[in-house]
Formats: C-alpha cells, sequence, structure tokens
C-alpha cells in the first residue's frame, strides 16, 4: 500500500490525483491532505479518504472545515492551517510520496521540509521549479530524494528517459496544444477578452493556468522546469506546438532517433504513474485509439506573436534571479488581465519591463528561499506598480 499525501487536493490535479487513488483502494490511501479555500469540496473529500490530517491556507478555513465536519455528523481529523499546517501535511509520518498540486509559493517549503524528511516529491506546481528550481533539486540529490514530474509534458519526458544514460539524450523537445489562439493575427490578439482566454481547446484547468497557455507562458514556464528536472541546459531544450495534444513530449537521442509519449488527455495518467512508479498499473481510462485521432501536426511556436515564450528562455538564460521575477510578474499580469486592468498583449509587456528593470540592478544571489521571496516581492510590487503604465504605452 502507497500512502499518499495531497497539497492541493481541490483543485483540478488534486481531484484527478483522488479519483486514481478511488481507483486503486487496494494500492493507494490518502494519509493527509491541503487546500485553499473550497471547504465544502474540500469536506466532501475528507468524508471519502479519511485522512489522518488536513490543513487549510488559514485558520479560518480550518475553523469552517471543523464546523462542517460536526454539521454533517462527521468526525473531523486534526485540522491545521497555515505554513506549519502545510509542512505537516507534507511531512506525515505515514506519507510515502507527496503530490504538490497547489499553486502559488505556499509550497516552497513545505517541499523542502518534505524532501528533508525522505519523502518521494511528485510535483505538479510550477512556481516550485520556476523559482527555485536549483535549490530543491540540490535538496533532492543531497537527501536522495525522487522529484517524479507530474505535468503531462515533464511526466511523458521522464517516461522516455528513464533506464537510459543521459549520455544519450541529445534534446527534450515539449509539445504546446498553442493555446485557444493559436491562428490568431496580432491584431486579432488585441481584442481577446478573459471569457476568450479561459476557453481552452484541448484541457480544463484552473484558470491561471488556462491564461498562461493561451499566452504561451505556461510552455515557458514547463522549459524552466524541464531545466533542474532532467538536469538539461537551454540548448537542449525545444518547444513544438502540436494541437492534438496526443504527443505529450519526446525526447531526441544522439543517434537522432526520438522517442515520443502518447497518451489520451487525462490528467489521472500522469498521476497515476507518479504513485505508481516504477511500476506500470491498469488506468481507469479508455486507451488511445489512434485510427480515431488521425492527424498529427507539428509547427514551431511563433514567439513574435507570442512573446511569453522568448521571456522565459531568457530568464533562463540570464541571471539565477530572473525566472523569480519571469514567474512574479506574470502572475501580477495574469491578475490584471483577468480583472480588466490590463489587455492580452500587455501581460509580456509588464512581464518585460519588469525583467528589464531587475537586471539594471545587476545580479543578486539565490541561495536560499529568503533570497528567492527577497526577489518575488520586489517584481511583484514593481509589476503593481507599472500595470497602468505598460496598458497605457499600447
Amino acid at each position: 500500500m502507497t500512502r499518499v499525501a495531497i497539497l492541493g487536493s481541490t483543485g483540478s490535479i488534486g481531484q484527478s490525483a483522488l479519483a486514481v487513488v478511488a481507483a486503486h483502494p487496494a494500492r493507494l490511501s490518502v494519509v493527509a491532505m491541503a487546500a485553499g479555500g473550497n471547504i465544502n469540496r474540500f469536506v466532501d473529500q475528507l468524508c471519502v479518504v479519511r485522512p489522518h490530517t488536513v490543513a487549510m491556507a488559514s485558520s479560518s478555513g480550518a475553523e469552517a472545515v471543523r464546523a462542517e465536519a460536526r454539521r454533517r455528523g462527521v468526525a473531523p481529523p486534526v485540522v491545521l492551517s497555515g505554513a506549519d499546517g502545510l509542512i505537516a501535511v507534507a511531512t506525515h509520518p505515514d506519507a510515502d510520496i507527496v503530490l504538490f498540486a497547489s499553486s502559488g509559493t505556499a509550497a516552497l517549503d513545505a517541499v523542502l521540509a518534505a524532501i528533508d524528511a525522505g519523502k518521494t516529491i511528485a510535483i505538479a506546481n510550477k512556481e516550485i521549479l520556476v523559482m527555485a528550481g536549483a535549490i530543491v533539486m540540490k535538496a533532492a540529490r543531497e537527501r536522495g530524494v525522487l522529484v517524479l514530474p507530474v505535468d503531462s509534458e515533464h511526466n511523458a519526458i521522464h517516461q522516455c528517459v528513464h533506464g537510459r544514460d543521459p549520455g544519450d539524450i541529445r534534446r527534450l523537445i515539449l509539445t504546446a496544444s498553442g493555446g485557444p489562439f493559436r491562428g490568431y493575427s496580432a491584431e486579432a490578439l488585441r481584442e481577446v477578452t478573459p471569457a476568450d482566454a479561459l476557453r481552452h481547446p484541448t484541457w480544463r484547468m484552473g484558470p491561471k493556468i488556462t491564461i498562461d497557455s493561451a499566452t504561451l507562458m505556461n510552455k515557458g514556464l514547463e522549459v524552466i522546469e524541464a531545466r533542474w528536472l532532467f538536469d538539461v541546459d537551454r540548448a537542449r531544450i525545444d518547444v513544438v506546438v502540436h494541437p492534438q495534444s496526443v504527443v505529450h513530449s519526446m525526447v531526441e537521442l544522439t543517434d537522432g532517433s526520438i522517442i515520443a509519449q502518447l497518451g489520451v488527455t487525462d490528467m489521472q495518467l500522469p498521476i497515476q504513474y507518479a504513485f505508481s512508479f516504477p511500476e506500470r498499473w491498469a488506468a481507469p481510462l479508455p486507451p488511445l485509439d489512434l485510427v480515431a485521432a488521425g492527424r498529427l501536426d507539428f509547427e514551431s511556436p511563433d514567439v513574435a506573436r507570442f512573446p511569453c515564450l522568448g521571456l522565459a528562455f531568457r530568464a533562463l538564460e540570464g541571471d539565477a534571479g530572473l525566472p523569480v521575477v519571469l514567474n512574479a510578474a506574470n502572475e501580477v499580469a495574469v491578475a490584471r488581465f483577468l480583472d480588466g486592468q490590463l489587455g492580452f498583449n500587455a501581460i509580456p509587456d509588464l512581464i518585460c519591463v519588469t525583467m528589464d528593470a531587475y537586471e539594471r540592478g545587476g545580479p543578486r544571489p539565490v541561495q536560499s528561499l529568503e533570497d528567492v521571496r527577497r526577489i518575488d516581492v520586489w517584481a511583484r510590487d514593481f509589476a503593481q506598480r507599472r500595470t497602468h503604465a505598460v496598458e497605457s504605452e499600447i
């Protein structure tokens, strides 16, 4: 029996993870889980899986969980809150593997605590590796902890490279759906609304990651993640647009052969891979029908129309703090776009001016989470202050 802790159980990844657990009751159990603020969904979940320990982002949320559980006649488990609660879930003594499915930076301390506790890490939180990839992977190597990617693209690469000599790998090729605006002209992109951008053609995800997919920033963040997950430099990471999202990513070997991982577009598949690794289990999903899938198209990303991808490559090639700035400015820009304060095309503009300003200040050390947070706070503050100015310049 593999015992699982889940940070971010009420989000789309967390819900898919619980579906995987439900499909394998003799192999998987949930011993601890944490969530943000969706009280009713969280109580629904704990009534089913009955974890030993749970945590909410705030003390008021924790009290609301206790009250709702009592109202339903369910004895609540230990309910914690805040950063200490996240760490308690991530280091639960009974947990074998910890799934980091929450978004944002709150899990940074928790992932390092889980590594220090010797837990296997299943990672679906982009911010962890984008902001602190060097710190996290160094800690995992020193502790001998396995870090398994859950994002479909990195999970696909892991499946392609597992068991191969690193010297055999020439290039990692991440696939991108291209988002809902792949065929749009630069002029049409100026008219894009939040409602337009939230309609992804393939995946059903939260609002922030859906907007990132529309701008191709999501793929840019994945490029940075891939650099740390697989210990390769920027020159050996490429992106191709593949609208059908059937090929989840590929690896080119030194002899020119390309190994690809194909599968249905359902996050249960990469989550189950992480939970079952190194075994393979039957999945509660239909197999991929290649005949029904029909043609598979590939094209180069247009970084002129979608500059966020180029900004991510720039961050990877620059100062160690630049990915932190990229991530922080992007989060501010996406939030301002969603609330109507920033146009779609202004998202990369705000990120770019924030990165420019950071680079003018010269290199800064990024050796600890305190360094990461200091840069993150600066970038968020700068981007917030420049939002109106950037919009007015367009």
